[in-house]
């Protein structure tokens, strides 16, 4: 009878000593998955997904400081973009230039009346005139603020009787402002100004 109460007793303390090993297992496996979905939380808050053209795209999320040289330069080129580039198509020359101004303040206005009031849209448009920008370089000075840009770009002046490549630099400063629908960098050029505009090759055709 007293081998049986030990046995029982033996019985006991093993099978205690079995559940405070398994519930200290689960309590440690516990703690790593909660651990686990914290990380990947995190994980998932930095990345984004983008529909573009009904594909999803990966992003990451940043700092904006981290992406301002990449943003600004793609506002930079944006605005040009659609500030120059032009087709005989009174429609497709609004277009542009409305979306060019809401990247850039006055000073891209003024240069845009200055144009108008020459009939330079209206050459474009009665001469059958297409034109192509195209950028050759973008320098940017993220050290100040606001952010001083110089713009390179090659002019492609297509006529029905020639082709004409003309030099393009611009200069200006960026300042933050909003993100919106018309401005997804949030920059606003500023005292933007042509320095540059001259001829370098005309292609008789």
């Amino acid at each position: 009878m007293f081998r049986q109460l030990t046995n029982i007793d033996t019985a006991f303390k093993l099978s205690r000593i079995i559940t405070i090993v398994v519930i200290q297992a689960l309590a440690c496996l516990c703690g790593y998955v909660v651990y686990q979905s914290y990380r990947f939380a995190a994980e998932a808050r930095e990345t984004i997904y983008i529909l573009s053209n009904g594909k999803v795209l990966e992003a990451w999320g940043a700092e904006r400081k981290d992406n301002i040289p990449v943003e600004a330069k793609d506002h930079i080129h944006t605005f040009h973009y659609s500030f120059f580039t032009l087709d005989p198509d009174e429609k497709m020359i609004q277009q542009g230039v409305t979306k060019a101004l809401y990247l850039a303040d006055a000073s891209a206005k003024q240069q845009y009346d200055n144009l108008k009031e020459n009939r330079y849209y209206s050459n474009i448009i009665s001469g059958n005139i297409s034109q192509e920008l195209q950028t050759d370089s973008i320098r940017i000075d993220v050290n100040q603020y606001p952010y001083r840009f110089v713009y390179h770009g090659t002019l492609k002046i297509i006529r029905a009787t020639s082709i004409v490549m003309r030099t393009l630099v611009t200069e200006g400063y960026l300042r933050n402002v909003s993100r919106t629908e018309h401005n997804s960098h949030g920059f606003l050029i500023e005292r933007w100004n042509t320095t540059e505009n001259r001829d370098i090759k005309t292609i008789n055709r």
